[in-house]
């Protein structure tokens, strides 16, 4: 949060709090948080999802560490940042994904996605969800294909998402397995009440702004809600929507990024509303059944002009 005050000193004048924090210890509470959905992932994919986390982690390192040398940069990996990016990105790919593109996937986040802005603090995009966008235009087969989880006794080889069994064939999944993940999808995104649990832990903590899940949640309320009541027999309700696909981990753990959200207080919930309209307007009129990572991308794209635009009046400063 200071490199994005040192590079936004329009929004900011002096004096300043300075806490003992660090994004070191940032990112090592991120981690904790995220524990609980990383040990239901492994619970219900077991051994692939073992070797999506490792692959994707140890990938973004050796990536991290390529690019510091390359840029005659001190080493950032103590920093922990390139974990946080290996593990997020692991945990929005579906279990049957391969090894290799994982680690492209990495190789992407932390090059293009993180780098060549300028590294931590510099980048305009989510690294993990900019990895991820590559991967969804290089293997749009392969990353939409979902086993199912160890604990379905099943013949299947394949199984749709809670999001591709309605949108598709209009087939509700239960509340409680979406709640608990005893479902298809990605690793990470399946068990909505852990993510929940890890995202409260970082509101309390202090270390996300609140705003932003609470704009998201208020706007997919508000917007699937609206076409709930219109028509219920065509659309999901808003529970639905909150408990099922990538919205969970991208409400707590990818749109409350420090560096890619918004920092002033108008921003962070315009911010989360346009998050929420655009991911409803994907899984209900789109071609696709996820938006989530679509969503926030765009929504990065505007943090800019938000801060700009939404910045409080400096005391004493003249029109």
């Amino acid at each position: 949060m200071d490199t994005i005050k040192k590079h936004l000193p329009a929004l900011y004048t002096s004096p300043f709090i300075r806490n003992a924090g660090s994004v070191p210890q940032i990112m090592f509470q991120v981690i904790l948080a995220l524990m609980p959905a990383v040990i239901a992932a492994i619970y219900y994919f077991r051994w692939d999802a073992v070797r999506l986390i490792c692959a994707s982690i140890l990938a973004a390192m050796i990536s991290e560490w390529l690019m510091n040398k390359l840029r005659k940069r001190e080493s950032t990996l103590p920093d922990a940042s390139a974990i946080i990016t290996g593990l997020l990105l692991a945990l929005t790919l579906p279990p049957s994904f391969s090894t290799s593109g994982a680690v492209l996937g990495s190789i992407f986040a932390i090059t293009l996605g993180k780098h060549v802005f300028g590294g931590l603090g510099f980048n305009i995009f989510n690294p993990a969800l900019f990895g991820r966008a590559f991967l969804q235009a290089s293997f749009p087969v392969e990353i939409t294909t979902f086993s199912p989880p160890a604990t379905i006794i099943t013949d299947a080889v394949t199984t749709a998402t809670p999001l591709g069994l309605y949108k598709f064939e209009k087939i509700f999944t239960p509340y409680l397995d979406m709640l608990w993940g005893n479902t298809g999808g990605c690793i990470g995104e399946t068990s909505s009440l852990l993510l929940l649990l890890g995202g409260l832990y970082l509101l309390i903590r202090k270390f996300a702004d609140w705003r932003i899940p609470a704009s998201i949640i208020l706007g997919v309320v508000l917007f699937s809600g609206s076409l709930f009541l219109i028509n219920p027999d065509n659309y999901a309700d808003p529970v639905f929507h909150l408990l099922s696909g990538g919205m969970m981990l991208g409400i707590f753990f990818m749109a409350t990024d420090m560096v890619t959200s918004p920092v002033t207080p108008r921003g962070t919930w315009i911010f989360g509303l346009i998050i929420a309209f655009i991911v409803i307007i994907i899984r209900v009129f789109g071609g696709l059944a996820e938006g989530m990572m679509y969503a926030i991308l765009l929504a990065n794209a505007l943090v800019p002009l938000l801060n700009r635009t939404t910045r409080p009046r400096i005391f004493g400063e003249m029109k």
